[in-house]
């Protein structure tokens, strides 16, 4: 993956380039132990024409899954995309489940060496941007052709056991890594880097998801400006972060929904079929983001809610459709925060803060969670069109108040469209911040992730949201429970 942005080589600290080495080793070591474990003969593994093969093999089945999704996708359709029958395929991967875990360890492979290359720079700054620029000029030599596809890691929970233990714990060992391109920066409390590297890893992997409108001669520009927007925000000179007890709230309208518990609406009571429907969409939510699409079961969303199998096809003809309702619920929180804060009054920052800010404080709130938007990788291609498409759309919001402000001089001058895609890329990481980021809760979720974004990370942390959490090297992920 040598084909990223070139970036200038800077001397980095003995310990850090030890500990990057350390990260890189792990993931191949763990890789290559899951390439091998799909070998006929490790004699003829080393051979030049298995390798090669092998690669291609990589290439056409991170395509596939791509395209198709982990679960929908089929070793006979991987065979086929490369020319081999079937076969023969699992001549080098004996399982699908081989196949995936080998895409993913690939493409954690090249998110380590591009954060081996960043950390050679000496300044926060440097690192930072030599990450974003190094990932993105990995995705302008794919959209070449000049490079190998990566699988994406939308749906990495669904890999089942024992292919996904090596490889949740290499993806473990990058996030490491891009938390050491942290060292020296303004995030004092250990609970405050990990939210910050849990952001800017989420966001540069969420690229994907918005670079295919550029040319690939232009990634370059795009990951410039990307950079300037995530090192020092958008808020112009003099605006600052309101105080805690003045952060935006979700909107009274949104209390309308169903909601579960003590805290349903008085004035709106939902009637049972609604609270019903409301808290499958709650709990497949919550399912999707914890295990993924695929490991998400209609059985296991039913036990949650103490229902039968039976119940849930009442109200949804298929998971696809349910999900595809999960969408629904989330693009309706969406659109109705950024529906009152763009009526609200005020500069373009302070209505970008009211669309911005309650979104994040929804997440952990009994209106919450959001769907991770990067579920739409194992939706049917129509399902996911309409989906993308309206998330696109909801962005364009976004960066219409990024424009207000730009106008009015409450935003920095900057690049509105990629500046919504941050917007968005933030609410796809707020599904897995309990898991990377250990005592993150619903009163410090805000200056945690939605601060270090509209400040930049730059920007010192809240000295008043730093509690006590387990130290860093007591960080896992695990599958089922937050870490």
């Amino acid at each position: 993956m040598s084909r990223g942005t070139a970036v200038p080589a800077a001397a980095a600290a003995p310990a850090t380039t030890a500990a990057t080495a350390a990260t890189a080793a792990t993931a191949a070591t763990a890789a290559t132990a899951a390439t091998a474990a799909t070998a006929a003969t490790a004699a003829t593994a080393t051979t030049p024409r298995f390798a090669e093969k092998r690669e291609l093999i990589l290439d056409g089945a991170a395509r596939l899954f791509n395209k198709r999704g982990i679960k929908a996708g089929t070793l006979a359709e991987v065979a086929a995309s490369v020319g081999l029958a079937t076969n023969s395929l699992t001549y080098y991967h004996r399982r699908k489940e081989d196949l995936v875990a080998a895409c993913l360890m690939r493409s954690i492979a090249a998110v380590n060496q591009v954060v081996a290359q960043a950390d050679r720079q000496a300044s926060l700054t440097g690192r930072v941007s030599g990450f974003i620029e190094g990932y993105i000029g990995v995705l302008a030599g794919i959209a070449r052709g000049d490079a190998p596809e990566l699988i994406h890691f939308a749906d990495m929970r669904a890999l089942p056991e024992p292919q996904a233990a090596p490889v949740f714990a290499a993806y473990t060992d990058m996030f490491r890594g891009v938390r050491g391109l942290l060292r020296d920066g303004p995030a004092s409390a250990r609970i405050a880097l990990n939210a910050r590297a849990h952001l800017l890893l989420n966001l540069v992997v969420w690229s994907r998801a918005w670079l295919g409108r550029y040319e690939a001669d232009d990634y370059a520009l795009a990951a410039r400006r990307m950079s300037d927007l995530l090192l020092h925000g958008l808020a112009a000179p003099g605006q600052a972060w309101p105080a805690p007890a003045d952060l935006p709230a979700a909107p009274a309208a949104l209390a309308a929904l169903p909601q579960q518990g003590p805290v349903a609406s008085a004035a709106a009571p939902a009637q049972p079929s609604d609270a019903l429907r409301d808290a499958y969409l709650r709990a497949a939510t919550r399912l999707v983001n914890l295990r993924g699409v695929g490991g998400a079961s209609v059985e296991d969303i039913a036990a949650t809610l103490a229902l039968t199998k039976g119940s849930f096809y009442h109200h949804h003809d298929t998971k696809e459709a349910l999900i595809a309702d999960c969408f629904e619920r989330t693009f309706g929180l969406i659109r109705g925060v950024q529906s009152a804060a763009q009526h609200s009054g005020g500069s373009g920052w302070q209505r970008l803060l009211r669309a911005t800010v309650p979104l994040v404080r929804l997440q952990l709130s009994p209106q919450g969670p959001l769907l991770r938007i990067t579920a739409w990788n194992a939706l049917p291609e129509a399902m996911r069109w309409r989906t993308f498409t309206t998330m696109n759309r909801l962005a364009e919001r976004f960066a219409a108040l990024v424009v207000d402000g730009m106008v009015d001089g409450s935003v920095r001058a900057t690049d509105p469209a990629i500046a919504a895609q941050q917007v968005s890329g933030l609410v796809n990481a707020l599904a897995e911040a309990e898991s990377w980021v250990p005592g993150i809760d619903g009163d410090n979720v805000s200056t945690l992730l939605a601060r270090p974004l509209l400040l930049g990370l730059l920007a010192p942390d809240d000295p008043g949201d730093a509690p006590a959490s387990p130290p860093l090297s007591d960080l896992t992920v695990q599958q089922e429970t937050p870490a």
